[in-house]
């Protein structure tokens, strides 16, 4: 459903609902105000907003020497509802390669995953650490 906005001479608006895209002669009527009485004024279609998608940032896993291999899957599992092999893939490839992109969200949610991992790796007394970047 469209909503028009309609203006007359005056410069009285009013918010209407309807179908359609076209602008259309309006006769108005004014039981308050005689002078309005007769005038016309015209419907315009309002556009739509235009909506861009929210920019996306990357949650990336970071390798450390100490942090057993096993913790990692955990956390792969818990926080970024990997299945077990997704988990074990994901963590192998942080061990080998030095890091690995483990989610991609809106920067809120990316930076919220991001902290509760961090936080959570210390509690259990492990160096393990996650970042957040805006993907290319």
């Amino acid at each position: 459903m469209d909503v028009f906005l309609l203006h007359d001479e005056v410069g009285n608006r009013a918010r209407l609902s309807g179908s359609g895209s076209m602008k259309a002669a309006v006769r108005l009527s004014a039981a308050d105000d005689p002078d309005l009485e007769g005038d016309i004024g015209v419907i315009e279609a309002l556009d739509d907003p235009e909506l861009k998608r929210p920019p996306m940032f990357k949650v990336i896993l970071l390798n450390d020497d100490y942090t057993p291999m096993e913790f990692v899957v955990h956390i792969l599992e818990n926080f970024f509802g990997m299945n077990r092999e997704k988990a074990t893939q994901i963590m192998l490839v942080v061990h080998s390669e030095g890091s690995a992109v483990v989610g991609i969200y809106p920067r809120d949610i990316a930076e919220t995953k991001s902290e509760q991992v961090n936080a959570y790796a210390q509690e259990n007394n492990h160096p393990l650490v996650s970042t957040v970047e805006i993907t290319d």
